[in-house]
């Protein structure tokens, strides 16, 4: 027993990188499908977007980089999906210096490509990037023509339909925030005071509990927080429809829900090898093996 101990206290670490690898890589491959239980912050983002009817017209504003994208890109598809499926029209922006726009465009390549019917600047449209964070929504307040006066195909915003009645800000149903960092924030403090449009928050998981305070207070609708919350929101999609589950089941999947079944796996490794660690400890220190 002692020699298997001290066996395995001198495991080569290449191999336990090796099976990291292997408990991030195979779930992702292979899902497992592992349970998600929903929260109530998750739900009530999801239910307020379930309820609005057909034809009312949404803000996603991806307000995140590529540093965070594998946690904020599932919470922007899931969004998307749940819009296109109930003819929700999506008005799409970017507040994000750093590499928003791209994600912006790569995730409406993702899953507008799952939606064939869908008609750009009918059922979507992209306005692109613009700085300035909080005076840019002072403007929305006022008109979108002000920050935004045309789209990322240089279409005046005047003559895109989905923005046919669309004045500011207010007209919105609800703004989406998927966000990294203070931008986040602004569509709290500074946009929705002044113009009261419903908001919801998309932060990372590290993010998320600055973003509570605003939740009970009710200056927020709903939070999908982290990659736990995106698979959340996975889970919803796919009880309540079909068409969705489908995607759900298949061996793509979605792209939260596979991320945290590799998470569970990769903690249970991490967990396992700290067990076994401190056992062989054990053993080696009371066979002599070791010395304090």
């Amino acid at each position: 027993m002692a020699g298997l101990a001290q066996k395995l206290l001198g495991l080569d670490r290449r191999w336990l990188f090796l099976l990291v690898f292997l408990g991030v890589a195979t779930p992702i491959i292979l899902p497992i499908g592992l349970p998600v239980t929903t929260t109530g912050p998750t739900r009530s983002a999801y239910e307020f977007v379930e309820a609005l009817p057909p034809g009312s017209v949404v803000l996603l504003s991806f307000d995140y980089g590529p540093s965070s994208g594998p946690e904020n890109d599932p919470m922007a598809e899931g969004f998307l999906r749940q819009c296109f499926v109930k003819k929700l029209p999506v008005i799409v922006c970017t507040l994000f210096a750093n590499g928003g726009l791209t994600l912006a465009n790569n995730a409406l390549a993702r899953v507008t490509a799952e939606f064939p019917g869908l008609r750009y600047g009918v059922d979507y449209v992209n306005l692109g990037y613009k700085d300035g964070s909080a005076a840019v929504m002072r403007g929305l307040d006022q008109d979108f023509a002000g920050p935004f006066p045309a789209d990322t195909r240089g279409t005046p915003i005047a003559q895109i339909p989905i923005m046919r009645g669309i004045q500011s800000v207010r007209d919105v149903k609800v703004v989406y925030s998927v966000a990294t960092g203070v931008t986040g924030e602004y569509w709290i403090t500074q946009m929705h005071p002044q113009s009261g449009t419903p908001v919801i928050s998309g932060p990372t998981a590290v993010g998320a509990p600055k973003y509570y305070a605003y939740l009970n207070a009710g200056q927020l609708v709903g939070m999908v927080a982290g990659m736990k919350g995106a698979a959340e929101y996975e889970k919803l999609l796919a009880a309540d429809h079909p068409e969705l589950a489908q995607l759900y089941r298949s061996t793509r999947g979605f792209t939260a829900t596979k991320g945290m079944d590799a998470q569970t796996v990769i903690h249970f490794v991490i967990i396992l090898f700290i067990l076994i660690g401190n056992i062989a400890y054990l053993v080696t220190k009371r066979s002599g093996s070791i010395h304090a």
